[in-house]
């Protein structure tokens, strides 16, 4: 065609550049810098790359995190949970699989990490490397794309880089021929996402045009200068097509007999014709991702029932977990071990599992490695190296618990929980004598960690799991209360507020707790279930002398301490369950069966 014809097509689709400028020491992604916006599009437009992603991204977090040895290390378990929340790993493998890095901010306080967060992998940029080939920092600013020149991008140092300040760890897996930025691992299917994206658009577009076909517009009155031509084309597309159209060509010519001439080729096998490419579109995003069974991902061919491709879910769900999810978690794992070793903190951690238990092949493997194959906490035939039911322990550690410190707190009196006892506040006040020679004007302040609303800053009250009533004939503990009197000896205790929880929380089925219809129940009523002999103890621990002398804590007046909030009604020396709590249910009606319970 001639010079005076143009011709308007569907986007083209960009590979990344990454480009280093003298003047800026950030290195820009994309040459917009823009290329994880426009890897967020392809997910948000493309309906195939968003349901695979996202169906991925939930599959590599799974159940969320936990460890294998979290029944031996409670305390090192119960503080990797509390730095890495929930949310933050989701978005963390979220960004990890749609944007093919991944972003934490963590928080530093006398040289330990106090928090870890989610950082937008969008919003960064690397900064330039240093003699040793090493990003020593990140740039930040919330849209890249639009920044001013006049704005200045936070500086924010890698990790390792920090000095004990503010650090960014960036998940950047290797790939040959790409330092600063890890390209995704769908790139080659990336051009079909946005095939996808323009097929809809047309069809749409199509639709809202009456189907019609491809326009020819000529104009025979003479060829206008460039400028005119400008003109009338902004014209006729504002007025024939929608910001995604239809091809339309314009053409200006001299006279009618001179007018540009193009054959109609229309498609009469359009619907075909679509429906071919958009399934080629779904397999090539298929391929791309690595997705074993389109089933995975909730794609069926319509033509098979659920029940007829079974062992193509099993298979296939092994496969892709094995061969893809497997690889992602253990990429995120080896971030938080990283993380947690700043802590001194050392888990076998894992992503539990959303695949069925039953497609995985436990065969051969020890206890502990076949929960960290499966990512599910065993039944009570698996046990670790040392024994321990590991799905008995996983429901016990609902409970929480703690060994109280020795070297401050001392026990004072134990005693049954009882409607003729004391007050609490009482009860401290007959039983602890204060140093006379410690004096403060300033109270001791709570842990707010291990603080319970029984407690006062100069005494704390717990409750020990304790035999009540002898054995029956030919009785047998269940492995619940063995497990709880063996942690006992241990010296191990438990807030009021623990106890409440698990009984919400627990799950009894793995503690094999036998109740009505398997329901859960009050732990501080009935303990171990129908004919337990076990009753809760309290504990009243006062802090020693030497802890008082050391540094700003003890008072001889013991109104001192009545700084902390008031005891809340409901644990006035009364909480749930509290008449029962000192009575064994093999000792109550019914041998302590659940109320609903009928012989």
């Amino acid at each position: 065609m001639s010079g005076n014809i143009e011709v308007f097509n569907l986007s083209a689709y960009t590979t990344p550049e990454i480009i280093e400028h003298r003047n800026k020491e950030w290195v820009e992604y994309g040459s917009d810098n823009n290329y994880f916006n426009y890897l967020i599009d392809r997910f948000t437009k493309s309906a195939t790359n968003n349901a695979i992603i996202t169906g991925i991204a939930k599959m590599i977090y799974g159940k969320g995190l936990s460890a294998t040895n979290s029944s031996r290390k409670p305390e090192a378990y119960a503080k990797m949970l509390t730095l890495f929340k929930k949310n933050d790993l989701r978005r963390f493998a979220m960004d990890r699989k749609l944007l093919g890095m991944a972003a934490f901010q963590l928080t530093y306080d006398k040289g330990e990490v106090v928090k870890v967060s989610h950082f937008p992998m969008e919003t960064l940029r690397a900064e330039k490397c240093n003699k040793d080939g090493e990003i020593e920092a990140w740039y930040y600013h919330p849209d890249w794309i639009n920044k001013k020149p006049s704005e200045e991008p936070t500086r924010i140092a890698a990790f390792g880089y920090g000095k004990g300040k503010n650090e960014l760890y960036v998940l950047k897996p290797y790939v040959s021929g790409y330092y600063y930025y890890s390209p995704v691992d769908y790139q080659g299917a990336l051009p079909y996402s946005v095939l996808e994206e323009e097929i809809g658009d047309y069809l749409i577009n199509d639709t809202i045009n009456g189907f019609s076909g491809t326009k020819v517009v000529n104009f025979n009155n003479g060829v206008p200068d460039e400028e005119k031509r400008e003109q009338i084309k902004r014209d006729v597309l504002n007025k024939l097509t929608g910001t995604k159209g239809e091809k339309v060509i314009i053409a200006f010519n001299a006279n009618a007999e001179s007018k540009t001439s193009v054959e109609d080729l229309p498609l009469n096998d359009a619907p075909d014709h679509y429906a071919y490419l958009s399934e080629e579109c779904v397999k090539k995003l298929i391929v791309g991702h690595r997705v074993t069974s389109p089933m995975l991902i909730g794609l069926r061919d319509g033509g098979n029932s659920l029940g007829n491709n079974a062992d193509e879910i099993r298979t296939a769900t092994l496969l892709f977990d094995n061969v893809v999810i497997n690889s992602y978690q253990e990429e995120i794992t080896d971030v938080i071990d990283e993380i947690l070793a700043i802590n001194n903190i050392s888990l076998n951690t894992y992503f539990k599992t959303l695949e069925p238990l039953e497609f995985v092949d436990t065969d051969g493997l020890n206890k502990e490695a076949a929960e960290e194959e499966t990512g599910v906490k065993m039944g009570k035939d698996f046990t670790d190296s040392d024994g321990n039911d590991l799905l008995l322990n996983e429901a016990l550690d609902t409970l929480g618990g703690e060994v109280m410190n020795v070297e401050e707190f001392e026990i004072v009196d134990i005693r049954d929980v009882s409607d003729d006892n004391m007050s609490v506040e009482d009860w401290a006040d007959n039983m602890i004598e204060l140093a006379e020679s410690v004096k403060s004007d300033t109270p001791v302040k709570n842990n707010p960690n291990g603080f319970s609303t029984l407690d006062k800053s100069y005494y704390k009250v717990r409750y020990k799991y304790n035999t009540a009533s002898a054995k029956g004939k030919g009785g047998k503990s269940r492995k619940f209360c063995k497990e709880m009197m063996s942690r006992s000896k241990r010296g191990v205790v438990y807030r009021l507020e623990d106890i409440d929880k698990a009984s919400r929380q627990m799950n009894f089925k793995a503690a094999e707790l036998p109740m009505h219809k398997g329901q859960s129940y009050d732990l501080f009523k009935y303990k171990g279930g129908v004919y337990c002999r076990h009753k809760w103890q309290q504990v009243l621990y006062r802090m020693k002398v030497d802890a008082f002398l050391d540094g700003k804590k003890g008072s001889k007046d013991l109104k001192d301490y009545d700084v902390v909030k008031e005891i809340p009604k409901s644990y006035e020396a009364k909480p749930r369950g509290h008449k029962s709590a000192k009575k064994a249910p093999r000792n109550m009606p019914n041998n302590g069966h659940h109320p609903d319970y009928k012989k």
